[in-house]
């Protein structure tokens, strides 16, 4: 019963990710990052081009910059993070360095195969992509 009092909405704190065929889902972290990430995505999805770095991760420029809480992390695949305020990193190895986490992908099948390659294009969104919603004439 709501007594007149105002019900604050619950944010699901995932998205998802997808990169050539695959589809992921993302877990968030609940900071000021992945806040400012959900607020922009909600709005629009992000497509951002992947560079491989290191051999353990692949680095792509958001476009923007977000706030940032950065920890010294080790890293695990599956791992998304924020590097500088402005670049998210994917992990598909570890590495340990000063990042604010945003979040982890879960189940890691096909997380490999789908970041191979020197580039990858990745898109972070909710619900179904709108390209797909455009095609099949729903917007």
């Amino acid at each position: 019963m709501n007594n007149g009092e105002i019900i604050e909405e619950t944010n699901d704190m995932t998205l998802k990710l997808k990169i050539k065929n695959f589809e992921f889902k993302v877990n968030l972290e609940d900071n000021e990052a992945t806040k400012e990430l959900l607020n922009i995505i909600k709005n629009e999805e992000i497509t951002i081009s992947f560079d491989d770095y290191g051999g353990f991760e692949k680095v792509g420029d958001l476009g923007r910059s977000l706030p940032t809480n950065n920890e010294i992390i080790t890293t695990k695949p599956g791992d998304i993070v924020l590097y500088q305020g402005d670049q998210i990193v994917m992990f598909y190895g570890s590495n340990t360095w000063s990042y604010t986490m945003l979040g982890h992908v879960e189940g890691l099948t096909n997380w490999n195969e789908a970041l191979e390659g020197e580039e990858i294009t990745a898109v972070f969104f909710f619900g179904r992509i709108t390209q797909f919603k455009k095609a099949l004439n729903f917007i």
